[in-house]
């Protein structure tokens, strides 16, 4: 392949890497969306059951208790915050991998009735337990 068939065909590429890579960039960083009430993420979660009562476990490093509402609502646990991007002004942003931003979780629960037991954070987790009633 000569030379300039090379070059063309390496620029051409790096053009549609770069297109591709700004079309993620606006699909999932959108200012308005960032901005809006909607939730940008969801955190991971385990639920386990005993006999009296559920146990759920959310997975949210870096989110202070008072960023966050834990509600009962409808047949639903609700956990809803936002967690604050660390980084200050001087510093300079080289990988980014823990989402931030508004978070929603909604786990429907099974029929019955429930209130909120403890709530505790325990290693980057929020443990919240649901009393059966």
């Amino acid at each position: 392949m000569p030379l300039r068939d090379l070059e063309t065909w390496m620029w051409a590429d790096a053009c549609e890497i770069l297109d591709r890579a700004d079309r993620l960039h606006r699909q999932f960083f959108r200012p308005a969306v960032m901005s809006a009430r909607r939730p940008t993420w969801e955190p991971p979660v385990d639920v386990y059951e005993t006999r009296y009562e559920f146990k759920i476990m959310i997975a949210l490093p870096g989110v202070a208790p008072e960023h966050l509402s834990v509600i009962l609502e409808n047949g639903h646990l609700i956990i809803d915050g936002q967690r604050h991007l660390p980084a200050s002004a001087e510093s300079q942003i080289r990988r980014l991998e823990i989402p931030y931003g508004r978070f929603e979780r909604r786990i429907e629960l099974p029929a019955g009735r429930f209130e909120i037991g403890t709530r505790e954070f325990v290693n980057g987790c929020l443990l919240i337990s649901l009393r059966k009633i």
